[in-house]
């Protein structure tokens, strides 16, 4: 599989990026002043977005594989891939995320760490409830590893 940074007509991942990300308006906030990576091998089957949040901090602001592409190793390799590409540049990744039980595990996993939350962060931003894995997210969970 390659992994290839995207410049340009981000917006034509906008389906992937709402697997990663439901609400549009959000993915606006971050996606043309982030870096787009896409991961395929004969079609694109995750990606990823990071962003420069100035301080040494890198922010994991989406990652997303295909429904038939997860629990494979496609989310992992991209994590992967982020970390090996920007050590030395950068002395930490972040990453946001619900009170999740597919998710949390899934970061802890590849080595993130409980960095701080910030409470009604889904309910107070998102123009819908959002459930994952049976659960309702309501705080934002921020993850941290050194890179």
């Amino acid at each position: 599989m390659n992994i290839t940074e995207i410049k340009t007509d981000k917006k034509r991942f906008l389906p992937l990026l709402l697997l990663g990300d439901e609400q549009e308006d959000m993915i606006d906030r971050y996606l043309e002043r982030g870096t787009l990576y896409i991961l395929e091998d004969c079609g694109v089957h995750g990606l990823c977005v990071v962003t420069d949040e100035g301080d040494g901090t890198l922010e994991l602001k989406n990652l997303a594989v295909e429904p038939a592409r997860q629990r494979q190793g496609c989310g992992r390799q991209l994590v992967d891939f982020l970390c090996e590409t920007y050590r030395g540049r950068y002395s930490r990744l972040l990453v946001g995320t619900g009170d999740s039980p597919l998710t949390l595990p899934f970061y802890e996993a590849c080595g993130f760490r409980l960095s701080h939350v910030i409470p009604n962060f889904f309910t107070d931003r998102y123009n819908h409830p959002i459930f994952e894995g049976g659960k309702q997210l309501v705080d934002m969970i921020y993850l941290v590893k050194a890179l």
